[in-house]
């Protein structure tokens, strides 16, 4: 397994919010990228904790219903560990957008579980917060 599989599947998972120029999210890439018993955690401002679904879900509303336009994510920096069938990456990203015709952005910290399945590399959890 080399970091750029890891990578390449942290990009994905960041382009799948994209909504940038008109175009659709593919917030459904996280069905494909994620296993479907994966786990997602916010701790701030709110600690929440969702499967799968109750993450997708309400960002697919949210990316497609004209409310949040213009929004993309990317990571700023990272820091990859990986260890036979397991990867951990810790990062920083930025996010920017237009949510109810207001300017939105902000930053905060991800991190992303891996693990190497029969059907190749699949996110296992991610956890963030948001600093602003």
């Amino acid at each position: 397994m080399s970091k750029t599989e890891i990578d390449r599947l942290t990009a994905e998972f960041y382009g799948a919010f994209d909504n940038r120029d008109g175009k659709a999210a593919d917030v459904d890439r996280i069905r494909r990228l994620m296993l479907p018993q994966g786990v997602v955690v916010c701790t701030a401002p709110t600690f929440t904790a969702h499967s799968v679904e109750e993450f997708v879900v309400p960002r697919e509303r949210l990316l497609s219903g004209g409310r949040l336009v213009e929004f993309s994510e990317w990571e700023t920096s990272e820091e990859t560990r990986i260890e036979g069938d397991l990867a951990s990456r810790f990062g920083t990203y930025r996010k920017s957008g237009v949510l109810d015709g207001k300017p939105y952005g902000g930053e905060g910290t991800k991190t992303l579980q891996f693990v190497r399945t029969p059907d190749g590399w699949r996110i296992s959890a991610f956890s963030w917060f948001d600093r602003s």
